[in-house]
């Protein structure tokens, strides 16, 4: 069983900031379950575009409102708490809080907190060896 609570992993490596968000990696490749889970602050005002080739994620929503755009249809759909999308064809996509948003991903494959967002929003796919 894993334990664990957003006040243990900030600060840490697995607290990544940039100016428009902030992502806790609560649960990363290494725990071997398949997955990873992340708290995310979507800081209000900022555009933000990604394109997750490699992952499928979803994204729940627990504070703040903003909408999200399908790139490739233009489909713009409203987020507020209670929301989940949930990104099943690699969509690109563009975020855009109009408050701070709070929500939890989960990754699959898993992330293993080394991955930076390339110029298109993509994440490299990075597998953790396993032990």
């Amino acid at each position: 069983m894993i334990v664990r609570t957003l006040a243990e992993i900030e600060d840490t490596d697995a607290d990544i900031k940039t100016e428009n968000w902030r992502s806790k990696r609560i649960i990363l490749a290494k725990e071997g379950v398949g997955f990873s889970v992340h708290e995310t602050t979507l800081y209000a005002g900022t555009v933000n575009d990604f394109w997750y080739a490699n992952h499928i994620e979803a994204v729940f929503i627990t504070q703040g409102e903003g909408e999200i755009e399908d790139k490739a249809t233009g489909e713009v759909h409203e987020l507020k708490p209670g929301s989940l999308y949930l990104l099943n064809n690699y969509d690109k996509h563009q975020v855009r809080p109009r408050t701070e948003i709070k929500c939890v991903c989960v990754f699959n494959p898993p992330v293993t907190g080394r991955e930076v967002h390339d110029e298109n929003g993509v994440y490299p796919l990075i597998v953790e060896e396993t032990a």
